[in-house]
């Protein structure tokens, strides 16, 4: 049998595959890549039929592979790829063979980089999906993070399943859409120019449930916030936390939420947003629903 043998391992790294979509009323999140761009790419460096990847986390992953040969592909963000010791290209496909060395390490962009294999990760379908919420030990491994040490058996694929073609990408600094939310009224006119107009930076408190923003600009230091009732959240809800930090929720977030939502991030723009790194600072752009659905159909 086939196998990974994890030797350095990310924070935040886990198994993701298209998720669990339409569960939400059940109070199951999605799940699935942040990136959905950088996953369907590595696939499509492979030129075959993959099965859920590998989504790794800030700061790369170390593994040795075990087995007869297997293709592999690796993109999303920019990283440093190293095969055996020797340098390659990003994003790559990389043809694995007994005692292949692969290393992974950050390089000049991105949060998440994403292996694919022309095989199928050994970890049972939950809900169907394997991907990970490791908030609420969900799916993947054991329904946690990955860990130096773990090997991950490979299996042929069964099922294999058509690929999305990687979405269009922008340039990590134009601005990231979105469009007014729910709770936009209850800040004033003031703080919605500010907001829409100001720059913000990325804070290193990110995780797979939330990216919190840096309000360098204090466009909220004058907000009267108010907790509410709780009611349904998506990703890519902006919500204005009780202190007046900004938390853009991502793939894992829960669904509910008590505290006002001053707009949604579009979904073609929330995979480019969760690659931006910690410290970098980034802006919104307001469009209309109607525009977001413009660029929706566009892209599909």
């Amino acid at each position: 049998m086939s196998r990974i043998i994890l030797t350095r391992v990310s924070p935040m790294t886990t198994i993701q595959d298209r998720g669990r979509p339409g569960l939400f009323a059940h109070g199951i999140g999605a799940s699935g890549p942040m990136d959905r761009t950088g996953y369907a790419l590595a696939a499509t460096m492979t030129e075959q039929p993959c099965g859920a990847a590998i989504e790794i986390g800030p700061l790369g992953l170390d593994f040795t592979y075990q087995g007869t040969p297997l293709t592999a592909g690796v993109a999303g963000g920019t990283f440093a790829l190293t095969v055996d010791g020797g340098a390659h290209p990003w994003p790559a496909r990389i043809e694995l063979v007994e005692n292949t060395k692969i290393s992974i390490k950050p390089g000049p962009s991105g949060n998440y980089a994403y292996l694919r294999l022309a095989a199928e990760i050994g970890v049972p379908l939950v809900l169907g999906s394997r991907s990970t919420n490791a908030t609420v030990g969900l799916g993947g491994l054991h329904g946690r993070m990955l860990a130096v040490g773990d090997e991950l058996d490979l299996n042929a694929l069964t099922d294999p399943q058509t690929e999305p073609a990687p979405l269009e990408t922008f340039a990590s600094e134009d601005p990231i859409r979105f469009i007014w939310g729910v709770h936009a009224d209850m800040f004033s006119d003031t703080i919605r120019a500010a907001f829409a107009s100001a720059d913000f930076r990325i804070s290193a408190r990110m995780d797979r449930m939330g990216v919190r923003l840096d309000d360098t600009g204090a466009v909220f230091a004058d907000a009267k916030l108010l907790n509410l009732v709780s009611d349904a959240v998506v990703p890519g809800d902006i919500q204005i936390l009780g202190d007046g930090t900004p938390i853009v929720l991502m793939r894992d977030n829960q669904p509910t939420g008590g505290y006002p939502r001053i707009g949604t991030v579009i979904d073609a723009d929330l995979d480019r947003f969760a690659q931006i790194r910690a410290g970098k600072m980034v802006r919104f752009e307001p469009v209309t629903v109607a525009h977001a659905h413009r660029i929706a159909r566009w892209q599909n």
